[in-house]
């Protein structure tokens, strides 16, 4: 019972406990390095095991907050509370499994100041856990803007040639965005007099003021998805991110926009998400169709996957202003496997990195000669990324496009389209890296993938492949939470009131 009612909080800081450890590490020789590596990556994979015992016993029926602790800090204006439901759930996990995996990708190929680094790793960990957690608009506001100081560090210290300029724009377009936000929380701290979250829920705001309210957290959601236009710094960040930084940009941190936008916009300002729904389709297949044409003509491998990355969240914001069950569901469904997908997708770039040290695809061809296994795990996460059906790429996209369809037909057919976009971006780099003919000596002495990398690697595919064929878990958990949120939307706009719930 103890151990229940303090999960959340042992699986939110733990990370930090980590990072203290290594800390105290002391010397900085390869005996060093190997323990700090150890107790970075025993940390972690703790910290999955927690959220995964989390996950079974949370109870998927009770459409409440669970897990729920509850003390105010601040006279009653901050409080840490703490609480997960349905929607919130999954990405706890999908943040645990990917954090192993960032430390593991990093095992060779970080060697200056890896105390830094890996300290840095395990405090951004309990940052993005921490925002998927609190149930204080307050709280949730500190781990939203904090993970910003880390993964500036990482990209403006581990990245590459570019990284200063990459992480500064990083930082600008983020932060300037979250302004908007805590001005807003002000606004609603002053209205409802309470920061939590869950009082927040019941709280019906003016429709004037869900208005600017809407706009002001919007701005700090639409730049860190990010949607279209606001996604500039992304692309930037991706290439001059070291692997594992991309990992966990794409991975996590775009994520955290989706879950605002479900967590706030759209329960706490329905009659604004309904007014702006048609401007936020209008942004979601530009993003599809201009970013999936961008990749189209991209020389760099990890560029043209971070606009790949900038099209997917088109098809999530699509889903989540659908404001239907399928609509929802497929929003975050898409947003769990674009996780994994999209992290192993970097990972695997990052494999061919370390050996050639170049990103660019005229670089490669014919892989599949000197690297079979690494040819077919790019394979499965390619099509993952197209949304072939079988891989859980497949699933989130069908269902928002149906949520679309019924909601506008045209907006669903540009977005359909975008999906052949991106099966033409996709097998176009495929073509290129792993079957042109082998023409350069360089490539003729590269190894295939080694045990490290095969350790990350094949839990990506089976789970791609796994809730390609078998979605329950993840549906059955998300689905309750999501259909009372549905039900809740309608309620208070009142039958047939809302253009973007179908009756």
């Amino acid at each position: 019972m103890i151990f229940s009612d303090n999960i959340l909080t042992i699986i939110t800081f733990l990370p930090l406990l980590g990072a203290l450890f290594v800390l105290m590490v002391p010397g900085s020789d390869e005996k060093a390095n190997e323990n700090m590596r150890n107790i970075a990556l025993v940390t972690t994979l703790i910290t999955f095991i927690l959220s995964l015992i989390m996950w079974a016993l949370f109870d998927p029926d009770n459409i409440n907050f669970q897990f729920v602790q509850n003390y105010d800090w601040i006279g009653n204006i901050i409080g840490y509370r703490m609480g997960v439901d349905g929607i919130s759930v999954l990405f706890v996990v999908l943040t645990a499994l990917l954090m192993p995996m960032a430390i593991l990708v990093s095992w060779d190929s970080i060697k200056i100041r890896l105390k830094e680094y890996l300290i840095l790793f395990l405090v951004l960990e309990t940052l993005m856990i921490g925002v998927f957690t609190t149930l204080d608009l307050a709280m949730f506001y500190i781990f939203f803007e904090g993970g910003l100081i880390p993964m500036l560090l990482i990209i403006g210290i581990w990245g590459g040639k570019y990284r200063v300029q990459a992480s500064y724009k990083f930082f600008f377009y983020t932060f300037v965005g979250s302004v908007f936000m805590l001005l807003a929380i002000m606004a609603m701290f002053w209205y409802a007099g309470t920061l939590d979250i869950a009082k927040l829920l019941k709280v019906q705001f003016p429709e004037q003021m869900q208005f600017w309210l809407w706009l002001a957290f919007f701005a700090s959601f639409a730049v860190k998805m990010p949607m279209w236009p606001f996604h500039r710094w992304l692309p930037e960040a991706h290439v001059q991110a070291p692997t594992a930084g991309s990992v966990i940009l794409a991975a996590i941190l775009l994520k955290m926009g989706g879950y605002g936008f479900l967590r706030f916009s759209l329960p706490m300002f329905p009659d604004a998400s309904a007014y702006f729904a048609n401007f936020i389709f209008f942004l979601s297949v530009g993003a599809i169709i201009i970013t999936s044409l961008i990749a189209l003509v991209q020389t760099d491998i990890k560029k043209l996957i971070a606009y790949s990355s900038v099209a997917h969240m088109g098809f999530v914001t699509m889903g989540i202003f659908t404001a239907n069950i399928y609509g929802i569901e497929g929003a975050i469904f898409q947003m769990i496997s674009h996780g994994f997908i999209s992290g192993a997708l970097f990972i695997s770039v990052g494999v061919i990195y370390d050996r050639m040290h170049t990103r660019e695809i005229s670089a490669y061809g014919g892989l599949v000669e000197r690297m079979p296994k690494y040819a077919f795990a790019f394979m499965v996460f390619t099509m993952a990324n197209i949304g072939l059906p079988g891989t859980s790429g497949f699933v989130g996209e069908f269902l928002t496009l149906i949520a679309i369809f019924q909601v506008n037909i045209w907006f669903a057919a540009i977005a359909t389209f975008g999906v052949i976009l991106s099966a033409a971006y996709a097998l176009w780099l495929y073509r290129r890296v792993i079957f042109e003919a082998m023409t350069k000596e360089s490539l003729k002495s590269i190894l295939d993938l080694d045990k490290r990398e095969m350790v990350v690697i094949v839990p990506l595919i089976i789970l791609t492949i796994l809730f390609g064929f078998y979605p329950a878990p993840i549906l059955d958990t998300i689905s309750p939470s999501v259909e009372a949120l549905v039900a809740e939307i309608s309620q208070i706009m009142g039958a047939g009131a809302s253009p973007i719930v179908p009756h």
